[in-house]
């Protein structure tokens, strides 16, 4: 008998809960333009039916694919897929997205290895952020910019010796195949073990197992809680390995933007023309010279003018850029060399003779510049360098006649030695950068000539002689990593105890 009246009582309930929900709700239209794929083939796909669609906005397919549009047509949209190609077909419904391309980007991403659109290569799970940024950003305008002052520490000595590099800086590494130009690149990565500074390494269109080994390296002697591991490889939609250089810089200018210091390294740059010029041909672009489109230097420029040392009203953030570009058979007048020469603020050329040779890195000191970081070096350094550049230049030309069986002087066959000694302590083996204060006690030590009676085959002895020493006398090695002016009596005491420590 009670029964009914409660059931009538929760119906009630029910009824009233109902219409404060159905009251309360605000009912709105919802516009969503469709299109359909008209047809796919090799990365892109032709789409018909979106006459709102906006360059470079984002296009959404079936089971979560998506693509860009790449080039808006009379009647159709060439869309550039970021998926298996293979998995888009005729026929197919597409949606916008209603926003350009862009990625997640924040502290969560660091220690990652992620595809371009962010999503994990590593078996972790989604990196958890709050923030995204387009991948195709505005350089910062030159009023924005500041003076590159602050050095970049590569850890070859090559480098820091002879061309350094500065916060801000854009500095090409260009060679054959197979000289270790990426080798350079990841010491770089590796010496900044120490440092402040963010790393972003994006592999274009490399091999698996050659990102996984620079990955394994970073992890295993740099700093992987600070890096970001940005990898398309060769096996991935051409789309993806397009977007893969914007992406990095994107991630990196997260840091930038917040008064950090951010390193990007994009693996190559030569491969990033190839697929740039594939996915240009198969949109019936017009090709010009090497088949390359005419934007091409528009689109790597646009990418590397991003690098940049910020103002200090716009928090004194830096974002240092090292492209790295292949050569064919040393050509460097080729196209995009080039281009990237004249894009970037220095080049370091390796030399394919000098890598047959056994002197690695094979640096090129006559073709290599920095146009820039020469204002970053220590005083101490840059004092010792002036000198020892010209002695190693000397040597390379004095070298030449001694292939004829020329008879010298003493005069220069103690030049050739001495040069035969410094060309030795520069080479240096592979992963494995030098501290700042053994580069500042090797350039003093060459430059007094603490190594010229030695024999050259002892000189990578001695260095390593003098890194252990140098690890086991801390102050001295402060005072080597001093950025301060240095009198002749100081530099005269640290000659002294350089002398010890080898001569121990």
């Amino acid at each position: 008998m009670n029964e009914a009246p409660a059931f009538e009582q929760d119906l009630a309930r029910w009824r009233r809960a109902a219409w404060q929900r159905i009251e309360a709700a605000a009912p709105a239209a919802a516009f969503e333009e469709r299109g359909r794929v008209h047809a796919a083939a090799d990365g892109i796909a032709r789409v018909t039916g979106l006459g709102g669609v906006k360059l470079d906005e984002l296009l959404l397919f079936p089971e979560g694919r998506v693509g860009y549009a790449a080039s808006l047509e009379a009647d159709h949209i060439e869309c550039v897929l970021l998926d298996a190609p293979h998995a888009v077909c005729a026929g197919q419904t597409v949606r916008r997205s209603g926003r350009v391309v862009d990625l997640p980007v924040g502290p969560a991403l660091l220690g990652r290895v992620v595809d371009p659109l962010g999503r994990p290569l590593d078996g972790g799970p989604p990196p958890q952020t709050t923030e995204r940024l387009p991948a195709e950003r505005a350089a910062p305008p030159i009023i924005d910019r500041a003076l590159v002052h602050e050095p970049v520490h590569t850890g070859t000595l090559a480098i820091d010796a002879l061309f350094p590099l500065g916060r801000g800086q854009r500095e090409l590494i260009i060679g054959d195949r197979g000289t270790g130009k990426t080798s350079i690149a990841v010491d770089a990565l590796l010496a900044q073990k120490d440092s402040e500074l963010v790393c972003v390494y994006v592999a274009v269109g490399q091999k698996t197992e050659a990102a996984a080994a620079v990955i394994e390296a970073v992890r295993r002697g740099g700093a992987p809680a600070r890096t970001i591991f940005v990898v398309a490889s060769g096996t991935d939609a051409p789309g993806l390995q397009w977007l893969a250089p914007f992406a990095g810089f994107s991630m990196a200018e997260y840091f930038r933007d917040r008064g950090g210091h951010a390193l990007v390294v994009v693996d190559d740059l030569s491969q990033h023309a190839a697929t740039h010029r594939e996915l240009a041909l198969l949109m019936h672009q017009p090709p010009g010279r090497e088949a390359y489109p005419g934007d091409v230097f528009h689109v790597h420029a646009r990418l590397l003018e991003r690098a940049a040392k910020l103002a200090p009203e716009r928090g004194g953030g830096s974002l240092t850029a090292l492209p790295v570009a292949r050569t064919e058979a040393g050509n460097l007048s080729a196209y995009i060399p080039t281009n990237l020469i004249s894009i970037t603020d220095g080049q370091i050329v390796l030399d394919t003779k000098q890598f047959h040779l056994g002197q690695m890195p094979p640096v090129d000191t006559g073709l290599s510049v920095s146009r820039v970081g020469g204002k970053t070096q220590a005083p101490l350094l840059r004092d010792a360098v002036s000198s020892l550049r010209l002695d190693y230049a000397q040597f390379l030309e004095l070298e030449v006649f001694t292939r004829f069986g020329t008879e010298l002087d003493a005069g220069v066959n103690a030049q050739i030695a001495r040069g035969r000694r410094i060309r030795a302590a520069l080479a240096q083996p592979r992963l494995a950068p030098r501290p700042e204060e053994l580069q500042v006690a090797l350039v003093l030590a060459l430059q007094a000539g603490m190594f010229d009676a030695i024999e050259v085959g002892a000189v990578p002895a001695r260095v390593d002689l003098l890194q252990r020493a140098l690890g086991a006398a801390p102050e001295l090695a402060a005072r080597l990593r001093e950025r301060a002016p240095v009198d002749g009596a100081a530099r005269a005491a640290l000659e002294a105890e350089l002398r010890r420590l080898l001569a121990g």
